[in-house]
């Protein structure tokens, strides 16, 4: 190959190298240059916005100083308003000390002007009474006790007097509203005024009959009387026998007993004792079912099924001629009543109007008062504590907790009060008056008393030399909380003391 050609491919190849390079550093001083460009226009277009902004800068900030300056110049002219108007006050209050100060001396020198008229007066009042004991010859200290003797006696009377006058408005709007709430309740719960009396007396279908029930050697009657636990009485009464016993169950057991042995005909000791013992359960079976009815008619729910069974009982058990258990749904109905009416909780009164009898159901070998036996015995079974306060206190025989022991109390007064619910016998009756009067005889100062009304009232008549208008106010509370405390009665009983004072002169 010729050399020369190589020398010129080499040359041609250096010549295009060479003139690559130079257009590549072309390229990159172009495109520098470019660049330079491009910042100078964003350098100069940066500090237009920054001159621009700087002139808004100024402008804004020297409108907030002429505000600023307006601001501070309407302050100061309030401060000077505020100024002369604090110069003003302190002026007035100047004056106004002055005025004062002024006054306090005219005062002191009134002030020494009364005390020295004071002490004249003093002088004065010390020598009035000199005289005054001179001509009374009487001390300050007797003048003292006699005036307050005197005002004792003006404020007694008057106090005796107000104590009259607002007992008899408390008696009056009182009276009328117990009126209105126990006839509300009576006409509410409707029920017979005399209830069923349990009979111990058999009627026999002829006179052979008394015979049988002897039987020989007085066998059949004997047999019967030891496994009933009663008296059985044959006497002169045709066609009936009569059966004696304190307990009202076992009465009731040995009615139904004999009743069936006459009907039967069989009558001998073997029969007799089948007969009872079909007879007790039989009795037993209707005290659970009459508990349960009692409880029903009642509307009270949730009591304990001994205690159910235990108020059962009181269907053979009467009061004055009062059924019991009749009694006792009479008074829940009425508790419920009256608590309804004054707000009381009608629920605990009907429980303690239902219950409040049923210490009555208990037999003999238990000592105690019905009310402190039914309260022990409902406690045992975990009746309300209210209500066994109910129950153990309806006769007072401890304090009442609640008004629904008051009302439970009041349920039984009116069940019992009714008209015809309940009967007296005469001796009890003439006992009850002569009892209600000796009792209010024996308090000081009466004279005599009287029992009327059938026993619904005493009047007392006391000396009016010894027993003033206070006292007899006094008496009458004394009497009627005695009566409450010793005598049991059905209702209320109402105490009159009369004092009257009699004047007699002869003319000659």
């Amino acid at each position: 190959m010729n050399p020369i050609s190589i020398l010129f491919d080499f040359l041609a190849l250096v010549v295009g190298v060479a003139a690559g390079y130079f257009y590549h550093r072309f390229q990159q001083e172009r495109a520098l240059k470019n660049q330079q460009d491009k910042a100078d226009s964003i350098l100069k277009a940066a500090n237009e916005q920054a001159r621009l902004i700087e002139t808004q800068a100024r402008e804004s900030a020297t409108k907030i100083v002429q505000a600023a300056e307006g601001e501070i110049k309407e302050r100061r002219i309030e401060l000077g308003k505020e100024s002369e108007r604090l110069d003003r006050r302190r002026s007035e209050l100047d004056s106004r000390a002055d005025k004062i100060e002024q006054r306090e001396q005219n005062l002191n020198k009134r002030q020494s002007t009364v005390d020295k008229r004071a002490n004249e007066i003093e002088k004065l009042y010390e020598e009035e009474v000199a005289k005054l004991q001179q001509i009374a010859q009487m001390s300050p200290e007797d003048a003292r006790k006699q005036l307050f003797a005197a005002v004792e006696k003006e404020a007694r009377a008057d106090m005796a007097r107000i104590y009259r006058q607002i007992e008899a408005e408390a008696r009056e709007e009182g009276e009328k509203r117990a009126r209105k709430l126990i006839a509300d309740a009576i006409q509410r719960v409707a029920s017979e005024h005399v209830a069923e009396v349990t009979s111990a007396v058999v009627p026999l279908p002829n006179e052979e009959m008394k015979g049988r029930i002897v039987g020989r050697n007085g066998r059949n009657i004997k047999a019967f009387e030891q496994a009933a636990g009663v008296d059985v009485i044959v006497d002169d009464t045709p066609e009936a026998v009569t059966i004696s016993c304190f307990d009202s169950v076992r009465r009731e057991i040995a009615r139904r007993s004999l009743a069936r042995l006459t009907v039967d005909g069989r009558i001998h000791p073997a029969h007799i004792e089948k007969i009872i013992e079909e007879e007790t359960k039989a009795v037993d079976k209707i005290i659970n079912e009459a508990g349960e009815q009692a409880a029903f008619d009642a509307g009270i729910a949730g009591l304990h099924p001994e205690v159910l069974r235990m108020m059962g009982r009181l269907k053979f058990r009467t009061s004055y001629g009062q059924n019991q258990l009749a009694h006792a749904v009479e008074v829940s109905k009425l508790a419920g009543i009256l608590a309804a009416e004054i707000g009381a909780n009608v629920e605990l009164s009907k429980q303690g109007g239902f219950l409040h009898d049923i210490g009555k159901a208990m037999d003999h070998n238990q000592e105690g008062t019905h009310a402190k036996l039914g309260a022990e015995y409902c406690r045992r079974y975990g009746v309300n504590s209210i209500v066994v306060n109910a129950i153990e206190s309806h006769h007072h025989e401890v304090d009442q907790l609640s008004i629904e022991a008051v009302i439970a109390e009041a349920a039984d007064a009116i069940s019992g009060a009714r008209p015809g619910a309940r009967r007296e016998d005469l001796e009890a009756y003439i006992k009850r008056i002569r009892t209600l009067e000796e009792l209010s005889e024996s308090f000081e100062g009466v004279q005599e008393a009287f029992a009327i009304q059938a026993g619904r009232e005493v009047r007392v008549i006391v000396k009016p030399e010894n027993i003033d208008d206070l006292a007899s106010a006094r008496l009458a509370r004394d009497i009627a909380k005695k009566i409450e405390e010793t005598m049991q009665y059905p209702g209320q009983i109402k105490v009159t003391v009369i004092r009257e004072t009699r004047a007699t002169e002869f003319a000659k």
